[in-house]
């Protein structure tokens, strides 16, 4: 045996650990968990449950959801703030995120600069529903009853400064500033009822809580907040046939990581995410919830589309004068 293959033999044996550790997984090392800032139960917490449940079928280590609640979704959020940056902390946020630059003057983290997006995991549009018995039976009717009669009229929502309050006033400030009183309600399930007596005439719910009051026929519905009309409300026109240009707005899921985190790791975590909303059954799962999946996207993508909507919506609040309750 010749010295170069001697030589080339040790060479590779010198090598050999470092391939193995460049195989390894850069994430998970270790379990981690997934910060909830909602309570067990409710309409984010499922979806991150579900999540976590088939990323742990296929990953090294398992992920758990826990939920931090309090000051709205401060604590929560802010305990991703400062969590380690290896990627083991996931926040698991909504639309909410984008709300606290124009809610807050002060907060213990910073919104933008204190995390980097992971991964987007889908949006649930918003419908826009009157009492049955109102006299406006389409958004056009509604936009002139509201505009001839202002400050006559009031709006149910389901807390201030929650995606249904702000939704709300985006579609008045888009329908040319219309004038309507803001009341406020600790959740949906204590809106509707005034809203189905009639009492206040009109409210804007997500998706998936309007329909059964649409499918009993208990409320009318005007205009839903996507771009297109959905598959599963094929009768409800968009805002924007209803005569409100470039309307759009939901309710949106988001994973995020503490700013600082690797990127090798955040696109581990992006890939493990989409892989686990492209599995048929969690599709399924989540459409239930009436979700509108996203499998494809980037920590680039879900930047770009955190930073477009809080441009959107700190104006919107601030314009409105809405502080958090």
């Amino acid at each position: 045996m010749n010295r170069r293959h001697v030589l080339g033999i040790g060479a590779a044996g010198a090598l050999a650990p470092f391939a193995v550790r460049a195989q390894a997984p850069v994430w998970p090392t270790q379990p981690g968990r997934i910060v909830v800032p909602f309570a067990a139960g409710g309409p984010t917490d499922i979806p991150a449950r579900l999540l976590a449940d088939e990323m742990s079928k296929f990953l090294p280590h398992r992920l758990v959801v826990e939920n931090r609640t309090g000051s709205g979704v401060l604590i929560g959020t802010d305990v991703v703030a400062k969590a380690p940056k290896d990627g083991h902390t996931i926040l698991y946020t909504t639309v909410g995120h984008a709300y606290l630059p124009g809610l807050f003057e002060n907060l213990p983290f910073d919104p933008m600069a204190d995390f980097t997006p992971a991964a987007f995991i889908g949006q649930i549009p918003m419908i826009l529903l009157v009492n049955k018995d109102f006299p406006a039976r389409t958004l056009p009717d509604l936009i002139r009853l509201l505009r001839d009669n202002p400050g006559k009229y009031d709006y149910a929502s389901s807390g201030n400064g929650g995606a249904v309050h702000l939704g709300t006033e985006l579609f008045l400030h888009m329908a040319g500033g219309l004038r309507v009183n803001h009341i406020s309600f600790r959740g949906s399930s204590a809106a509707m009822p005034e809203v189905l007596a009639g009492r206040i005439p009109m409210i804007f719910d997500v998706a998936a809580g309007a329909l059964p009051y649409i499918q009993r026929g208990e409320l009318r519905p005007l205009a839903i907040s996507t771009r297109t009309r959905m598959p599963y409300a094929p009768d409800i026109p968009t805002f924007i046939e209803g005569g409100v240009p470039e309307f759009e707005c939901y309710t949106w899921h988001m994973a995020m990581v503490p700013a600082g985190t690797p990127m090798p790791v955040v696109r581990a975590i992006n890939a493990g995410f989409n892989r686990a909303l492209a599995i048929p059954a969690v599709q399924a799962r989540l459409a239930q919830m009436t979700m509108n999946v996203t499998t494809d996207s980037t920590p680039e993508s879900a930047a770009r589309f955190l930073a477009s909507e809080t441009a959107k919506w700190t104006p919107v609040i601030r314009g409105a004068g809405i502080r958090p309750s």
